[in-house]
């Protein structure tokens, strides 16, 4: 009777096993998961705006925080996500030169954050001093854009036809004998208090509570070509949840979002 009890528990607990697996598929197939790599500000913030409307296409979207500009991509092309939304087209295609493995792609354009010029020290580029530390992003496609807004505000010159580009040894009329400083991008705006400037994307200014249309010094106009895009794996443009991604983010409700919560530090590309 005993040997006869166990195995009937036995199979209680296999039976309601299997129950909970055919639940769970089910709810699996009913609702699909996105996974899209994003850094918090201000794309994860915009892309929560989202998560209601994929909700009633029957998409669960899971949002992925990244603090750097290297993992998304990788974590990308690895299919550890479905999309990730964090870069500008110049970016990207230079991190696929630099990584001829990676194979991935635009799928649409979505906003535009405007670099700008920062500094704690002082409050007018005209009293920087001669000597002075300017910290710049040091991958190449942010740092070539970042010397072209020091050129843009007058406070160096360089080389001719260099455009995006460009490094700090293109600098050829330096009439202040600046200093460069190159970090990654996200650490730029920690150096604050040590540079006399700093020149930072608008992501990362954000994230340390500067306001770009008050803080910064000087600041890209909305006509920069550094767009922000989805980017997807080649082939997967067509997916119907990266359509339903992007026909969410070009939404009215999201450009409205972007306006009233950004007030002219990002600006929608749609």
């Amino acid at each position: 009777m005993k040997k006869l009890l166990v195995v009937l528990a036995a199979l209680a607990v296999a039976i309601f096993a299997l129950a909970g697996c055919g639940g769970n598929n089910q709810a699996a197939n009913n609702t699909k998961v996105l996974k899209v790599g994003a850094t918090s500000v201000p794309h994860a913030e915009i892309l929560e705006q989202i998560k209601d409307d994929l909700k009633k296409d029957g998409i669960e979207l899971q949002i992925v925080e990244y603090s750097d500009y290297i993992q998304p991509n990788l974590n990308l092309n690895d299919k550890e996500l479905d999309a990730n939304y964090f870069q500008h087209i110049p970016y990207m295609d230079n991190f696929v030169k630099e990584h001829p493995e990676v194979k991935i792609v635009n799928a649409a354009g979505i906003h535009i954050e405007p670099m700008g010029i920062y500094s704690k020290k002082i409050q007018k580029l005209d009293s920087l001093a001669n000597g002075a530390t300017v910290a710049i992003p040091n991958d190449p496609t942010n740092g070539g854009r970042a010397l072209l807004l020091l050129q843009k505000a007058g406070i160096l010159k360089l080389k001719d036809g260099v455009g995006v580009a460009a490094t700090v040894h293109d600098v050829v009329d330096n009439p202040k004998n600046l200093k460069f400083q190159e970090l990654e991008a996200a650490q730029v705006p920690r150096t604050l208090e040590d540079v006399d400037i700093a020149v930072i994307n608008t992501n990362f200014a954000m994230q340390v509570n500067l306001v770009p249309t008050k803080d910064a010094m000087v600041m890209e106009d909305a006509s920069s070509p550094y767009v922000n895009i989805v980017a997807v794996r080649a082939g997967d443009e067509n997916r119907p949840e990266i359509q339903a991604l992007i026909k969410a983010l070009k939404s009215e409700k999201v450009k409205k979002f972007i306006e009233e919560k950004y007030k002219g530090a990002v600006v929608a590309a749609f």
